[in-house]
């Protein structure tokens, strides 16, 4: 059976445009994505960066609820502990009161430790010297599906840590339980959480809210272990880090236990997609991917993205070209019919039961012909 496809959306600030303008053309997508026939349509969470305006989660579903009519919307993630697990729970009970039914609340976790030792163990990995991490594997291709090299950092990991301070907690302050934080969203949300007494609290509007609620992961670590360990769907993201995207699904269908909520395992797994009417279009759409990638992961944040003619002339590193290749080689690019099979060979490989696909382009007319051409495509071979 063909899984759905849902959309997953960084709110892109166009070149020469505006974050007004970014917001908007969500809102516009949403739309289109609706008419389209995708289930869901989620935003992701980003700060401190001139080229992404989904910095408030819960401001913009409940935006683009009030935009349509039936797909679902949600986060994708809300990070946590960047904001408190109340917090959380009020906001997106408040617009799941207003838009019951349609309204997901995805959960993502930001762990500066983590984050901080990933870039720098790929900054020293094969270095030789003492205590040095080993080179990465090697890339491979499992039945069809690429699975990459791990990410190799470059530049100065100090903005990650920046980020962290900004958000109210440090590098050096030990992570919160990500478990607990989870367990007292689904304590609200549930009607169920207590004072220390042992007296109950009412949140309200929170408390009864009718929204789904899922994590969503890139190792096996944590966030799959909470997931399954509370009966949660989990959506694990080939899109950001493919390496480990195999392993990761394994581990949480591994630990599964089921819930009130989830009786079985639930997979969505996330996909970066370019659709052009030919191969060769959809390449040219592309080509200022690996930009856009390398100034995340230098450090510089998310910027608007260039055109293709300006991607094409810039001239690359070695080890620049290291950094993205990961992301670069595990972008599906191509005309309907090769986007469709590549998709079809991702499902297939990780036993996804829904697919997240994300699309960046230099204009946003490419990315709504992109999110139709795709559609369309998915609808005839279903």
């Amino acid at each position: 059976m063909t899984p759905p496809l849902s959309i997953l959306d960084l709110a892109p600030v166009p070149r020469g445009g505006t974050a007004a303008d970014a917001l908007r053309n969500s809102i516009d997508l949403a739309r289109v994505a609706e008419r389209a026939g995708y289930l869901r349509y989620w935003v992701a969470e980003h700060h401190l960066v001139p080229g992404v305006a989904s910095s408030s989660t819960p401001v913009l579903v409940a935006l683009i609820a009030s935009a349509t009519q039936r797909i679902r919307v949600g986060s994708g993630a809300v990070q946590l502990p960047n904001t408190r697990p109340l917090q959380v729970a009020e906001q997106f009970g408040t617009v799941a009161a207003v838009h019951p039914g349609r309204i997901d609340l995805g959960l993502g976790r930001l762990d500066v430790h983590k984050v901080l030792k990933l870039i720098r163990d790929s900054q020293a990995a094969g270095s030789g010297e003492p205590g040095a991490p080993p080179p990465p594997p090697p890339s491979k291709v499992v039945d069809g599906l690429l699975i990459p090299s791990p990410a190799r950092f470059v530049g100065d990991p100090s903005m990650f840590g920046f980020l962290g301070a900004l958000l109210g907690f440090s590098a050096d302050d030990p992570p919160p339980d990500y478990d607990e934080q989870v367990g007292a969203i689904l304590d609200y949300l549930a009607g169920t959480a207590k004072r220390t007494g042992g007296e109950p609290i009412t949140v309200l509007p929170a408390e009864g809210a009718d929204l789904d609620v899922w994590v969503l992961g890139s190792s096996p670590g944590a966030s799959a272990q909470v997931a399954a360990a509370r009966g949660l769907p989990f959506a694990a993201s080939y899109h950001i880090v493919p390496s480990t995207v195999l392993e990761t699904i394994a581990a949480y269908r591994d630990a599964f236990r089921p819930s009130e909520r989830l009786a079985a395992p639930r997979v969505m797994v996330s996909a970066d997609v370019v659709v052009a009417e030919t191969d060769e279009r959809a390449a040219e759409l592309a080509a200022p991917y690996g930009q856009w990638v390398l100034d995340i992961r230098s450090g510089r944040g998310a910027q608007p993205y260039v055109t293709s003619e300006e991607a094409r002339a810039r001239v690359w590193t070695e080890q620049e070209r290291a950094a993205v290749a990961d992301r670069v080689g595990t972008q599906f690019v191509g005309s309907p019919a090769t986007v469709v099979e590549r998709l079809e060979t991702l499902a297939r490989v990780t036993g996804a039961d829904e697919l997240l696909v994300t699309t960046i382009t230099t204009e946003h007319a490419d990315r709504v012909r992109s999110t139709e051409l795709l559609a369309q495509a998915w609808r005839e071979r279903a």
